[in-house]
């Protein structure tokens, strides 16, 4: 009796580590011996703008094609530009608000099992800091990372995972490896959500433009928050009880849901007549 094969589509969960890995392995092949050089020579190699600029376009660039040649899918398969309902963008806002609300509570209850040194939370904060000030910083963070992160994961990685596997797994899965790659234990439960959230507006809408701007959207609600933070902390909403500001964030993650669910009805397929 002959066995039946079932066919498998790249990347499957072994071949999106391997892609990730080299993605990182790039990077490091050339960080490393500039920061040897930095160190031994007291020079500023690694950091230099023009360096990371040069590194992080073309270190995408070849993931990039690496794995979408090695899909063997049409471009707009991997890289679906589907249209979808603007008014969307409303109810993921109110959901990163409500979400980041619970993640503070999880990130407090993660640093008391891992605590982080002081270095690492400075090392963090440049992530966020830019040699061309407050817009080169919104460029990094909002502009850049967004594209490079869902051209990847909700392009090349889920697409292969949404055809091996079944939606959850692959929405999941995309979702841990996304966290993983950002190398910070103590962001894992953000970029986890995020991944998810993402994921499923992914399979919803099949929209990588959307996935970009919701990822987008989450990341200028960080910057703000870091930038404007004394600002924002003064505001009537975060200061009220704990257990208040918890249960309105519940239901504002609820309604967000709810409203994303439904705003992905828009624009309706439409049927040939018979």
């Amino acid at each position: 009796m002959m066995q039946q094969f079932r066919q498998t589509y790249y990347p499957t969960i072994l071949q999106a580590v391997h892609l990730l890995i080299l993605y990182l392995f790039i990077q490091t092949v050339v960080d490393f011996p500039l920061a040897l050089i930095d160190y031994y020579k007291g020079t500023d190699y690694l950091f230099n703008p023009i360096k990371k600029i040069v590194l992080n376009a073309g270190s995408t660039f070849f993931i990039l094609v690496y794995g979408y040649k090695k899909t063997k899918a049409p471009f707009l398969e991997v890289f679906p530009l589907k249209l979808f309902n603007p008014l969307i963008l409303i109810p993921i806002i109110t959901f990163f608000w409500g979400a980041h609300n619970f993640l503070e509570i999880i990130n407090i209850a993660v640093e008391r099992v891992i605590p982080s040194p002081p270095w690492f939370w400075e090392l963090f904060s440049k992530v966020f800091e830019s040699d061309y000030g407050w817009w080169g910083a919104f460029l990094k963070v909002v502009v850049i990372a967004p594209v490079i992160e869902e051209l990847i994961f909700r392009g090349l990685i889920l697409h292969g995972l949404r055809k091996n596997y079944n939606a959850l797994t692959a929405v999941l899965i995309s979702a841990l490896l996304f966290s993983l790659f950002h190398l910070n234990p103590w962001q894992m439960p953000a970029t986890f959500v995020l991944g998810v959230l993402l994921g499923w507006l992914m399979l919803r809408t099949n929209s990588i433009l959307l996935a970009i701007l919701g990822h987008s959207l989450n990341n200028l609600i960080v910057l703000l928050t870091i930038t404007y933070w004394e600002q924002i902390n003064t505001h009537a909403i975060f200061l009220m009880e704990k257990e208040e500001k918890l249960m309105l964030s519940g239901w504002v993650i609820g309604a967000s849901l709810i409203l994303i669910y439904f705003s992905t009805f828009w624009p309706f397929k439409k049927t040939k007549k018979s």
